[in-house]
């Protein structure tokens, strides 16, 4: 069921987002040199690696760790990297990732294939099992604020409390919280 919503939602929201995309990826284009998606290797289902994609946000170059580990995140940013990144829009193309199957819309965040303290912590409680998500109860929570321990227990939270209905409250507090922009660092 889960999958047929994701297949379903990505559909009716992926078409009429076509435009938006084109015009974002003509703007990440004529605002700095490299591509327009920037493929970052993620952590998945069973830890097993995969290629999530985004808008390039960051500048040519930028170590691949969390972007609070840089010690002057702004500074790698693009023209436009900081509006992309505070409107979420960067996180755009992870439609095709759910397309693929590699991920949903709701479920834990993918962590980056080197953040092994967290990849660790979520083997210990099972949420290496559960797809990873477009959104998830540990964002809605927090996002960019929590430290890894708190985003493990509100993963684990969600593990335990997965339903339709649990998804479609975190989707709609998901909504509610790009367009206060609330969570988001850099």
């Amino acid at each position: 069921m889960k999958r047929l919503f994701d297949l379903c939602l990505a559909t009716i929201v992926g078409v009429p987002l076509l435009l938006p995309l084109m015009v974002i990826a003509i703007l990440v284009r004529l605002t700095s040199p490299g591509p327009i998606l920037y493929w970052s290797d993620r952590i998945g289902r069973r830890n097993r690696v995969f290629r999530m994609p985004k808008f390039r946000s960051m500048k040519i170059g930028t170590p691949a760790v969390a972007t609070h580990l840089l010690a002057d995140p702004d500074s790698h940013l693009t023209p436009i990297g900081s509006l992309l990144r505070r409107s979420s829009l960067d996180e755009l193309p992870q439609l095709w990732s759910i397309f693929r199957g590699e991920m949903s819309f709701v479920g834990p965040r993918p962590a980056l294939f080197n953040q092994h303290d967290l990849i660790q912590k979520r083997s210990e409680y099972g949420v290496d099992q559960l797809l990873p998500g477009l959104t998830g109860w540990a964002q809605v929570n927090g996002r960019d604020d929590l430290p890894i321990p708190e985003k493990v227990r509100l993963d684990t939270e969600y593990l335990e409390r997965r339903s339709f209905m649990f998804d479609l409250y975190i989707i709609f507090l998901t909504a509610i919280k790009v367009v206060r922009r609330d969570g988001v660092a850099h």
